[in-house]
């Protein structure tokens, strides 16, 4: 028999998943998962350097198999990557789940993450392909979203509270 994750996290990169996700794990007395950190262990490199090495396409397929996996496995709380969702086979798994997309705006992006270079995506001109991103996947995000969390100018403990409320999930 397969796990099922509690919550699934998605939403853009910097937004505060991997923060938000493990105070909701503390919150839920589940543990938590981040694929993106999956992928790192698996691969023995950063995100970032399997973009450089190998490209885009293949660290989306890499990503993939590692959302597949941990959407079976795992029974907690799991973050997923911001690109995730990109893939169709990846919303498809998502349906039926409890997902929070966590958002936020370009000047929340900005505080946040410096937009730095450590960002493979945004290297060059960091607030307009932030914006490009955003365009491109908002709709893919609030279509396999369950609830969504506005996180813009709130702490992380409020933002996990809101998601608790969101998906009327009590404290274990």
């Amino acid at each position: 028999m397969s796990a099922a994750p509690v919550v699934v996290l998605i939403g853009p990169m910097g937004v505060g998943k991997s923060t938000v996700g493990q105070l909701l794990a503390g919150r839920l007395g589940v543990g938590y998962r981040d694929t993106d950190d999956d992928i790192v262990a698996e691969q023995g490199r950063t995100i970032a350097e399997i973009f450089v090495d190998e490209g885009e396409p293949v660290f989306r397929a890499i990503e993939k198999q590692a959302v597949q996996r941990a959407l079976t496995e795992h029974d907690g709380v799991l973050a997923l990557g911001g690109g995730s969702i990109l893939d169709e086979d990846t919303r498809a798994m998502l349906l039926g789940q409890r997902v929070v997309y966590l958002s936020m705006d370009v000047e929340e992006a900005v505080k946040r993450t410096g937009l730095n270079a450590a960002r493979p995506l945004l290297a060059v001109n960091p607030r307009k392909q932030w914006r490009e991103l955003m365009e491109a996947r908002r709709h893919l995000y609030e279509s396999v979203a369950t609830a969504v969390v506005t996180t813009d100018g709130r702490t992380p403990e409020e933002v996990t509270q809101a998601a608790l409320d969101a998906l009327e999930l009590k404290d274990a």
